[in-house]
């Protein structure tokens, strides 16, 4: 099977030839990668190591990483800032300001950069032009209706307009909403195979906004959203990247039309427990612990970590063996290597660990 055969196999729940793999890493475990492989372009690494999917994303969330200066200003007008990890192990950037801060921020003079302008999606064509028929594409359109909105706001003052200033706050929700229904059904037009999308409204142990209000100000713009993808292009796949535990909004989520639920954190829910009950209805991208496991463990408990993260979700396919979000700098080059000779090891079908 090519890359792309095998995931439509397992997003269609069976059983493949080798479960999909993928890796999500930040840009100093792909410096490292590129180091330790010889490969300097990005996609050619990822096929290199087996990833099944290749992944450009565009949007407010494209603006993580977009500069090596120590402060920047992106398209949406969001100030960002380079914080350094302690020990000289990389960096993470991190919004500092908002152009809509303040209880009194005009929502009708803002103006979000042009969803049409092709600068947007540079790179997506080539992209499906030169892996497509091989790999499965995904673009990401995230920040879709949460995270978004509170990108532009602040998160403190968002919260409050979601109770106590509901008409801006659904007027900002739109807003973005509609940025991202343009851009989400250009990458479709493009000839991506699935769309990424979604919002963090999620903790450790908890939802970050209540049922209710994932149900009031996001469920229906997913809805809107992912509808018109699939109008689009009816074999679409949706995936949501929604971090943390989001149990109570599972069902909404699928009533959506979400087909696959990113990144299947295993330290906020039960990976064994989520397959029996949502694997007819969605299949699971992630679940190798990058929190405990990956940073602090051994290669023997690495390898420990994907043969659990298969049996529980594998078999019957529905399953992207993958991190359960970006592996940090710092986290042993020993461990990275571990996860790959695991992941070649037991993704085989039938699984059997």
């Amino acid at each position: 099977m090519t890359p792309k055969q095998r995931l439509a196999a397992a997003l269609a729940h069976e059983e493949p030839d080798r479960c999909p793999l993928d890796l999500w890493i930040t840009p100093e475990v792909e410096a490292a990668l590129k180091r330790e492989r010889g490969i300097e372009d990005p996609f050619e690494l990822r096929a290199a190591l087996g990833h099944d999917l290749l992944m450009k994303i565009v949007g407010q969330v494209a603006s993580f990483y977009m500069s090596e200066q120590a402060q920047y200003v992106d398209a949406w007008g969001i100030l960002w800032r380079r914080v350094e990890f302690p020990g000289g192990q990389g960096s993470y950037t991190e919004m500092v300001g908002h152009p809509l801060a303040g209880e009194d921020a005009l929502l009708a003079s803002y103006r979000p950069p042009d969803p049409r302008e092709p600068t947007q999606y540079a790179g997506v064509a080539d992209l499906v032009a030169r892996w497509g028929q091989t790999h499965a594409i995904v673009g990401g359109v995230l920040g879709s209706a949460f995270e978004g909105p509170w990108y532009l706001r602040g998160m403190d003052q968002f919260l409050t307009d979601m109770l106590l200033n509901k008409d801006y706050a659904h007027a900002l929700t739109d807003l973005v909403a509609d940025w991202n229904l343009v851009a989400g059904l250009k990458l479709v037009e493009l000839g991506c195979d699935l769309i990424l999308a979604g919002d963090d409204v999620g903790v450790q142990d908890r939802m970050l906004i209540s049922p209710q209000l994932f149900r009031e100000f996001v469920k229906p713009r997913y809805g809107r959203l992912f509808g018109a993808y699939k109008k689009a292009n009816p074999g679409l796949k949706i995936a949501t990247h929604i971090c943390g535990y989001v149990e109570p909004i599972l069902d909404d989520l699928v009533e959506t039309g979400v087909d696959i639920l990113n990144p299947v954190q295993p330290l906020a829910m039960d990976p064994a427990r989520l397959k029996k009950r949502y694997g007819q209805h969605l299949s699971f991208w992630g679940a190798v612990d990058d929190q405990k496991v990956l940073p602090l463990g051994s290669p023997e408990e690495v390898e420990a970590e994907v043969r659990l993260r298969l049996r529980q979700l594998a078999p019957g396919g529905g399953y992207i063996l993958c991190s359960s979000h970006n592996v940090q700098p710092g986290t042993p080059m020993a461990n990275i290597r571990a996860f790959y000779r695991a992941a070649e090891k037991y993704r085989t079908y039938p699984i059997a660990l």
